[in-house]
């Protein structure tokens, strides 16, 4: 079996960390594969989501092979994709979603924040216990996870090593739906498909405009916005949404989960 298996679900992939045996956890081979995965999702051109999830109930990803930490580090390509493989993959122009089930640790925490949003199992649990070793985050967990959760937050995760479970990461925003064991992944594929559906450019300049404009002060970032949708304004596929609108068509949303 591959350390990383990947599935077509319509428009969409799913990527699997396929270590279950070790919590998932990730070594050279891995981060290898899920550099490639992505790589291939970035050029093909009938996929436009990415789910990223670990297989089996009880890890999506514990972290680092920390009895192998050395091949990460030097694995080819390592400096460019980052030791995880692909943490420094920043350029991506289509969404991703994270499917968390069980353990999201230290190094796995830092996979999940790399999507643009993640939904969890209830089983699922959070943390950077691998402080304990005196590992640091270097897979982008001190500039992402502040940016998703807060400083304090984030601070608060990454100092102490505490883990805590999907609610908590409910609250503090670390996840966007908790959801009954199990329903992880289709809950996140039927969140895909809707994503597929939607017009392509204008979803992906919001998309393009968000990452580009965090670092920017408002006045900036406003200014940034309009000039990335001027293609969206120009799309055809926006004028054909549009007149279909005025006929009185009105394509489904999503659903949000009901509260638990």
């Amino acid at each position: 079996m591959a350390k990383v298996e990947t599935e077509l679900k319509g428009r969409s992939i799913v990527v699997t960390i396929n270590r279950p045996q070790v919590h998932n956890c990730v070594d050279a081979e891995t981060a290898q594969l899920l550099f490639e995965a992505v790589q291939s999702f970035r050029k093909a051109r009938d996929l436009e989501v990415l789910v990223l999830t670990g297989a089996g109930d009880v890890s999506f990803c514990s972290g680092a092979d920390l009895k192998h930490v050395e091949g990460l580090i030097a694995r080819p390509g390592a400096d460019e994709s980052g030791p995880m493989g692909i943490s420094c993959v920043t350029d991506l122009e289509k969404p991703t979603i994270a499917v968390v089930n069980g353990y999201c640790l230290a190094g796995g925490l830092e996979l999940a924040c790399w999507c643009d949003f993640r939904i969890a199992s209830r089983n699922a649990s959070f943390g950077n216990p691998a402080r304990r070793w005196g590992v640091p985050l270097i897979d982008g967990g001190t500039q992402r996870l502040p940016r998703i959760v807060g400083l304090g937050n984030a601070l608060y995760l990454i100092e102490t090593g505490i883990v805590i479970d999907a609610a908590r990461a409910l609250q503090m925003g670390l996840v966007q739906e908790v959801v009954p064991d199990g329903q992880a992944l289709p809950r996140a594929l039927e969140l895909a498909e809707a994503i597929a559906e939607y017009p392509r450019v204008s979803l992906k300049n919001d998309r393009r405009a968000v990452y580009e404009g965090l670092s920017l002060p408002l006045a900036e970032g406003i200014r940034l916005e309009a000039e990335i949708h001027r293609s969206s304004l120009a799309d055809p596929e926006m004028a054909e949404r549009l007149r279909q609108y005025v006929a009185g068509q009105r394509p489904p949303l999503p659903h949000p989960p009901a509260c638990s």
